[in-house]
């Protein structure tokens, strides 16, 4: 299932999409589901 404003990026050509409408297939490319990807750590200002 893909999720609202989630990001996703194919393993194989490093395209990445900004899901914008959520549904029940996964987003696919290369023949493959594409994967979540996790938001960045930001760094602490000490």
């Amino acid at each position: 299932m893909s999720q609202l404003g989630k990001r996703y990026r194919c393993q194989e050509c490093n395209t990445e999409i900004l899901c914008t409408k959520a549904g029940d297939g996964a987003p696919l490319c290369c023949d493959k589901e594409m994967e979540v990807q996790e938001p960045k750590p930001i760094a602490s200002s000490d």
